[in-house]
């Protein structure tokens, strides 16, 4: 019984070693997490995408994204990118839009997207075909990135996106 005992006391497990351990990985992981998320060029290279974060503003996709959150993107190929997807594309002014796909045409081997804001009654009439009086959509050349989503629902970080928010109103004030 006594050899038994001093089995069991050997292998004891320093339960204030396990925690110092587990505070360190916690830590590493952060920072780690925290210098990807604050070095676009990084996340960008591990994505494909332009803007791999982007910063919803104005309420068009409420209830599902609201002002402040973040959202992050991939480049997926042009054939991967479907309806009910939620992409992220510049207009011709530079300006970012997070809208959903409610449409995806393929002229001469090129794809197009007509997106619509989920709390907008209609399709972005940004890209419109005027000669037959429909929307042409966004060329793929256009589209940033595909907003991550696991299961159907998007990958985001809320309120978080107010600092940038912030920051660019008062970049705009002072210029």
């Amino acid at each position: 019984m006594f050899s038994t005992y001093l089995i069991f006391s050997t292998i004891r497990i320093d339960k204030s070693k396990i925690k110092q351990y587990t505070w360190m990985v916690e830590v590493a992981f952060s920072i780690l997490l925290v210098v990807i998320v604050l070095n676009p060029a990084i996340l960008s290279s591990l994505t494909g995408s332009q803007a791999p974060m982007a910063v919803v503003k104005g309420e068009s996709m409420l209830p599902v994204l609201r002002e402040g959150d973040i959202v992050f993107t991939y480049k997926p190929n042009p054939s991967e990118i479907r309806i009910g997807d939620v992409i992220v594309y510049k207009t011709y002014t530079n300006k970012l839009i997070i809208h959903r796909v409610v449409e995806v045409r393929i002229v001469d081997g090129k794809y197009y997207y007509v997106t619509r804001g989920d709390n907008n009654p209609g399709p972005d009439i940004i890209y419109f075909d005027v000669v037959n009086h429909r929307p042409l959509g966004v060329s793929y050349d256009r589209v940033v990135g595909k907003v991550l989503s696991v299961d159907g629902f998007i990958v985001k970080i809320p309120y978080l996106g107010y600092i940038s928010l912030w920051f660019q109103e008062i970049r705009s004030s002072i210029t």
